[in-house]
């Protein structure tokens, strides 16, 4: 009898062992971002809906064991998406963050995850810091970043003969990483800088900045923010004529949101590179439509972005049979990416998430076929050359 117990004990260990080995019987997954402010459309509230719907794919729980999802607003404020992070991992068993737009968030929440010893899955921050320097064994980073931004964008631009340029940069983390790769590329490839002016997350009269860019003759004006700061950048600048008389502006982070925003009136012929767009493939088009019917919107590069990390992070688990920490980032490591956002992605040593980039052209209106219907490709740009190479990147784990 005795023997029969133990065979029995033993083949239900087998048959569900995620559930058995479950920290705390559930799975808790955070995503924490802009849902107020001057992002809050590519990421938001939309990035949870994305991670419901990876949770959704699941069955809603992995063995036994539940998954659960939470939403916050980081308010763009660093001291704030600090304490939530703290509050969620001490007191509210969540597991990992997600999103994290606003990289001076981004790396002070990626700083909180490494004392825990939690997964952070950031999608919406744009520093190559966070494979860089603040790299960490329990960090991803999963969407674009402010290399691939430059090597795609910029060099697109300098081979057009735009090579000299003045930059309106986002007076945090982000901007000046976007302002620093672009300006290497600019520089590599021949070009100049002639100058730069900063302003804050926010501001909504560009007046005095877009000016200067004016008066320094730059033949590009390089915009290193995002959101409704470029929104409104590139508004501003029409109404002073800046493209009119002969200026270009290069967004250096538009996503789809940013053009629907805009209107195809205004953002006609702006070149921008994003790792997603909705109408590039089979798999593409079913996730966006899915995701439309949930929120009346087609999905930004960060939003399927997001769905993505959070399905590779359940399919860790589900391989790893935890969602112990250790158990869970060595399987992000090693899996491949193959899902409605990345087409054989991979994860580098520094955490770095690798797959192809496309540089777009925002399509005039007459050549849209309806809405959301934005984009021509112009150019496939393979992740290895757009990301960089880990052993470059600064990280202290890359041997």
């Amino acid at each position: 009898m005795k023997s029969l117990y133990l065979t029995a004990t033993a083949a239900a260990l087998l048959v569900t062992p995620a559930a058995a080995e479950m920290t705390d019987g559930k799975i808790k997954i955070g995503v924490l971002n802009d849902q107020s402010g001057v992002y809050s459309a590519l990421g938001g509230t939309g990035s949870l809906e994305a991670v419901k719907m990876a949770a959704e794919e699941f069955g809603g729980k992995i063995g036994d064991a539940p998954i659960e999802v939470v939403g916050a607003d980081h308010q763009n404020k660093a001291d704030i998406g600090s304490n939530i992070a703290r509050q969620w991992y001490d007191t509210e068993q969540v597991d990992t963050i997600f999103d994290l737009t606003t990289s001076s968030v981004a790396l002070a929440v990626r700083a909180i995850s490494d004392e825990k010893k939690k997964i952070t899955m950031v999608t919406g921050g744009g520093t190559t810091e966070l494979t860089g320097k603040a790299c960490s064994p329990y960090g991803f980073h999963w969407a674009y970043d402010t290399h691939a931004l430059a090597v795609s964008t910029g060099g697109a631009l300098v081979k057009a003969g735009g090579d000299s340029w003045y930059f309106l940069t986002a007076d945090y983390a982000f901007g000046y990483s976007l302002e620093e790769n672009t300006t290497k590329t600019v520089e590599g490839a021949g070009g100049k800088v002639l100058g730069n002016v900063r302003f804050p997350i926010g501001a909504t009269d560009y007046s005095a900045f877009l000016l200067q860019a004016q008066a320094s003759g730059a033949k590009v004006v390089g915009l290193a923010s995002a959101g409704m700061d470029t929104q409104n950048q590139i508004k501003q600048a029409a109404e002073f004529g800046i493209t009119a008389g002969g200026q270009n502006l290069a967004g250096l982070l538009l996503m789809i949101t940013d053009v629907h925003g805009l209107g195809l009136q205004a953002a006609q012929g702006l070149y921008l590179t994003e790792s997603y767009y909705w109408d590039r493939n089979d798999a593409s088009r079913a996730f966006a439509q899915k995701y439309k019917e949930r929120t009346g919107a087609m999905p930004s590069m960060v939003q399927a972005a997001t769905y993505s990390a959070a399905r590779q992070y359940l399919k860790a688990i589900e391989a790893a049979g935890t969602d112990e920490t250790e158990a869970v980032a060595a399987k992000l490591h090693e899996m491949p990416v193959q899902d409605a956002f990345a087409e054989n992605g991979k994860v580098l040593a520094n955490g770095r998430m690798v797959s192809d980039v496309y540089l777009f052209q925002v399509k005039k209106p007459e050549e849209s076929k309806g809405e959301w219907d934005y984009y021509n490709l112009i150019a496939t740009i393979p992740g290895e050359e757009a990301y960089m190479k880990a052993e470059d990147s600064g990280c202290a784990l890359v041997k």
